[in-house]
């Protein structure tokens, strides 16, 4: 049996997995690599790292099943958005750390931007709006930044690219310079109607286009072959690549508009496909490429993004260290039936959707005498919750599509008490398919309908299977009075540093 490989690099692990053509998971291997904090608000990879961790994922992965590369039909990659890195495609010389997602160093350029340049326009051009959070102030800081950079940029000597490209890179020998759609349309320089990158953004970052990779589809086209010098060991097509919230969105056969899906991991991210046609937020949601098929139309989203979920969940552990593992802290959650009236904003790099403060920094709100360990416990998971509902809010007056049920998935599902709290605060089900790794399920299909493993989208819907149900018991009163908590509890956040100024967080 030939099975389908899916490179899931995330945020904080990188993993490999196998699946069999029902979409079953026959064998996988993850691995953390450092989260590097150079300053308050900085946050970095080591690329090197995270592709020697990819190749290990792979070998240990064939080896629990006494597999190798010739056992593995195609490879369909998916890749935490936004994270960005400059490196020589001919030399491999790498310039600088990779600047992840959350990294907030992009901020001062973005906040003089917001000064000359019409957010209308801005949300026009490419779906997004002003925010140190994608990857083009990324790009401005490192070609201001780094001696060299900039000039061996505009003589085509470097790649800016996201971890799709660079492991589609490395996987390739080489070979292939790509980005897919999803991808580019998180850097902040594409242009959401043609999918192509735009010279007008480029001008606006001074960023040269020569220094970008190609922008391909999601699916349906072989991008390059594996090397056989790389860890398959021999040529495998690299065939499906999407950004892991649209992975998600895929995995979770969320081809219809009007179907949505949460993702709950290192951060929550709410998506909802609108179908062929753009959608503009008005309310702080992006403007997405949800997929593309080959040659034809792309079909976007409207998404929200939350920066800390289950990062919360490992802050408690290791920084506070009020519980061992996240087993115990749900334990504890459970064991208390509320918060104890204690709130957590964990606005560790500012807000995303729908607030977009980047000054925000996060609080405890509501402590008492009467407050335990428990009910911070809980307040922890509850806090990924109110995020996702804000959203949720806002998604659906911008949309005009009323969402019956919610499709969820991601590590933190796992939790009965924060699912529980979130279908009570939606005031809907909340759904999780039996097969929860979607994001890794989503890069498989995406790879497999691009060689006929799937023979279209439709084969694919039929596999997803509910696995769990969480129905809303919450009273509307007691919804609406802790809705109100929360956002005062939000309102305690904002303007906390002065992102004009040299302020030191201390």
């Amino acid at each position: 049996m030939k099975f389908i490989g899916a490179l899931d690099q995330g945020t904080t692990s990188t993993r490999f997995i196998l699946f069999d053509k029902d979409g079953a998971i026959i064998a996988s291997h993850q691995i953390e690599h450092k989260q590097i904090f150079p300053e308050p608000g900085w946050v970095e990879h080591d690329p090197w790292e995270i592709w020697k961790n990819t190749s290990e994922c792979i070998t240990e992965t064939l080896r629990k099943v006494d597999a190798t590369g010739s056992d593995v039909s195609c490879i369909g990659i998916t890749n935490q958005r936004e994270t960005i890195l400059a490196w020589n495609p001919k030399t491999g010389k790498v310039w600088h750390n990779a600047i992840v997602w959350q990294d907030l160093r992009g901020a001062a350029l973005i906040n003089e931007l917001k000064e000359t340049v019409d957010l209308q326009w801005l949300r026009e051009k490419c779906g997004l709006i002003f925010s140190p959070y994608f990857a083009a102030s990324k790009i401005a800081w490192l070609l201001a930044s780094i001696p060299g950079l900039r000039v061996a940029a505009e003589k085509g000597e470097v790649i800016f690219g996201t971890i799709d490209t660079w492991l589609t890179w490395n996987l390739t020998g080489g070979k292939a310079l790509v980005t897919d759609v999803t991808n580019a349309s998180r850097y902040m320089l594409m242009n959401i109607q043609t999918c192509q990158w735009d010279d007008e953004l480029l001008s606006l970052f001074n960023i040269p286009k020569c220094s970008l990779p190609t922008i391909v589809p999601s699916s349906g086209v072989v991008y390059a072959n594996t090397t056989s010098d790389g860890p398959f060991k021999t040529e495998i097509p690299v065939c499906g690549i999407l950004g892991d919230q649209q992975a998600a969105l895929f995995g979770q056969a969320c081809f219809t508009e009007g179907l949505g899906k949460s993702t709950y991991g290192t951060g929550c991210f709410l998506l909802v496909n609108t179908g062929h046609k753009v959608c503009t937020s008005k309310l702080g949601l992006l403007t997405t490429v949800a997929y593309q098929i080959g040659s034809e139309p792309p079909v976007y989203a409207l998404e929200g993004s939350i920066a800390v979920a289950g990062s919360l969940v490992q802050w408690a552990r290791d920084n506070l260290m009020i519980v061992e593992s996240p087993q115990e802290l749900d334990k504890l959650a459970a064991s208390v039936p509320d918060c104890g009236g204690v709130y957590i904003v964990p606005a560790f790099s500012g807000l995303l959707a729908p607030y977009w403060r980047s000054e925000a920094r996060g609080v405890i709100a509501g402590l008492t005498g009467f407050a335990t360990k428990a009910h911070l416990c809980r307040a922890i998971l509850e806090a990924t919750a109110f995020q996702a509902n804000d959203i949720f809010e806002a998604m659906e007056i911008d949309s005009g599509i009323h969402m019956t049920t919610l499709k969820v998935d991601g590590g933190l599902t796992n939790s009965e008490p924060l699912m529980a709290f979130q279908a009570d605060l939606l005031g809907i089900p909340v759904v999780r398919p039996l097969v929860v790794e979607t994001t890794a399920l989503g890069a498989a299909y995406a790879a497999g309908l691009s060689i006929g493993v799937w023979k279209n989208m439709g084969e694919l819907s039929a596999y997803w299977k509910e696995e769990r149900r969480w129905k809303p018991t919450m009273s509307e009163s007691i919804r609406e009075k802790k809705s109100r908590l929360w956002k005062k509890a939000v309102s305690r956040t904002l303007n906390w540093i002065s992102v004009d100024s040299e302020e030191v967080e201390s």
